[in-house]
This record gives C-alpha cells, sequence and structure tokens, in this order.
C-alpha cells in the first residue's frame, strides 16, 4: 500500500476524534458564542488538521505491516 492510501484510511478516523474534541472545547469554552459560527468553523480547522496529521501517521503504519511481513519472509 501506498503512503497516500494509508493516510486516506487514517484520515477520517483522526479528523474524528479532532471533531470530537474540538466540538467539547468550543461548546465549554465559548458558550455564548452562535453554534451556526462555532461548530462549521470546529468542522473546518480540524479538517485541515487532520491532513497533515494523517500523512504523518501513515508511514508508522506501513512500517508496522512492513515488519510483520518481513518477518514472515524470513520464516519462510
Amino acid at each position: 500500500m501506498t503512503r497516500l492510501m494509508v493516510a486516506a484510511l487514517v484520515y477520517p478516523m483522526a479528523q474524528a476524534v479532532l471533531f470530537g474534541a474540538g466540538l467539547i472545547a468550543a461548546l465549554i469554552l465559548a458558550p455564548g458564542l452562535s453554534a451556526q459560527i462555532s461548530i462549521p468553523l470546529v468542522v473546518v480547522i480540524t479538517a485541515l488538521i487532520s491532513l497533515p496529521l494523517s500523512w504523518f501517521i501513515a508511514p508508522k503504519m506501513m512500517a508496522r505491516y512492513q515488519k510483520r511481513s518481513a518477518a514472515r519472509l524470513n520464516r519462510a
């Protein structure tokens, strides 16, 4: 698998976690701010932060898989 494929698989998970944390933070820290402003802002910010984060996580996940498959090849 290429780095882009793995990053595409990691992106929704990273975005979901960041969105949940961002939404809780937005609702707790800025209760006076309208939800019509804060929720779309959280969506955009977390979507942008998740892109480089998933790109950074992808090689670590690939290395884990490559170590396992290399160990299997060495045993055979």
